[in-house]
């Protein structure tokens, strides 16, 4: 049976909305305290508590602008939220004993088909160059992991930002561990060029899609030096590559190493703590719906996807989890993160993971 308020929300939502922008009324995160967190540098533990399923959708509101649609609107967009409407039953349809899988519902991604969905933005590419790096030395493997650890704390990771309709993940993916390895190394933190990456790597497609050990290994092979994102803004398109001069100020790396840990994700967790927040790529279809909570399920398209930063991990509670910076912007999941479970290779997380040095 269906929900006449639900049905008339749709009706707006997909009339008047923008595509990736939220409605006024979606919360920033699915979680009590995730906004005011944000607020604190992200200095301040967010606790995945679940956050009871009716703060995910629309706030009601007596006063809801006026609009008006097309035939063919109207019925396109009944169409769009009938799908997701089931969709998010589905996914929500496994219970949790502890409360603390992941809630799925309305947010900005909700009125998009899952085909248009993965055509706009899991771009993201499985590169055909060997994961491991054999000169790069791992962690010794017999210090303890403490229980909870969190680069955002350190002050050595950057916002969330927002791709848009450019599918370069990727990049974001890339720059965001390049930024927080410089950080790392005691130097000011600071937002460097997506765009320049996105122009620049000519083993990868812009903002059709890419990989992030592809990019690595461009920048590692050619030293190009990043400039800050002040000086090449993102401009959500690919464009032509702008170079700099060799004396022109800049970040570039001294190497990477990537990984395939997808049987020893506490390895995994000691290469974050030893070099830095981790370039992944994950298998995101589901994370269309995703409001808040920790994944535990429901990554079945059987392909990495989409690329992603972890910067961190929480085993204090009856399930341990990633902490997973996002792109899409601060409007999805908590704040623009995401909580992976750990120690089960969910969603892929552990396939593809590399570290870079700065």
């Amino acid at each position: 049976m269906k929900t006449p308020g639900l049905q008339w929300l749709w009706l707006f939502w997909g009339c008047s909305c923008s595509l990736g922008s939220a409605h006024s009324g979606l919360p920033r995160g699915a979680f009590p305290g995730a906004a005011a967190a944000a607020n604190s540098n992200r200095s301040r533990h967010v606790s995945p508590e679940r956050h009871e399923k009716g703060s995910a959708a629309f706030r009601e509101d007596s006063d809801l602008p006026q609009f008006s649609c097309s035939t063919w609107e109207i019925k396109a967009t009944s169409s769009r939220s009938e799908e997701s409407l089931r969709r998010h039953i589905y996914l929500n349809s496994i219970p949790s004993s502890d409360n603390t899988s992941a809630i799925y519902g309305i947010n900005q991604f909700s009125h998009l088909f899952p085909e248009e969905f993965k055509a706009i933005y899991l771009r993201s590419k499985s590169s055909e160059l060997p994961l491991y790096n054999k000169e790069v030395k791992m962690p010794t493997t017999h210090v303890p992991l403490p229980v909870r650890f969190d680069w955002r704390d350190k002050h050595v990771v950057t916002k969330v930002r927002n791709q848009q309709m450019c599918g370069g993940c990727w990049a974001f993916s890339v720059v965001g561990g390049i930024e927080s390895a410089y950080a790392i190394k005691g130097e000011s933190l600071e937002d460097l060029s997506v765009q320049q990456v996105i122009d620049c790597s000519y083993n990868n497609f812009g903002c059709s899609g890419g990989s992030t050990v592809n990019a690595l290994n461009w920048l590692n092979k050619t030293q190009v030096r990043l400039v800050k994102d002040s000086e090449y803004s993102f401009k959500a398109q690919t464009g032509l590559c702008h170079y700099f001069s060799g004396s022109h100020a800049g970040v570039s790396i001294k190497g990477y190493s990537s990984y395939d840990f997808s049987d020893k994700e506490d390895e995994m967790a000691k290469v974050l703590l030893a070099y830095g927040p981790l370039a992944v790529i994950v298998d995101a279809v589901s994370w269309q719906d995703y409001l808040g909570g920790i994944i535990q399920h429901h990554c079945s398209s059987g392909e990495a996807n989409h690329a992603v930063l972890i910067t961190g991990f929480d085993k204090t509670g009856s399930t341990p989890y990633w902490i997973v910076r996002n792109s899409w912007g601060t409007s999805w999941g908590v704040d623009g993160y995401a909580f992976v479970k750990m120690g089960a290779n969910i969603c892929g997380i552990a396939d593809s993971v590399s570290a870079v040095f700065v």
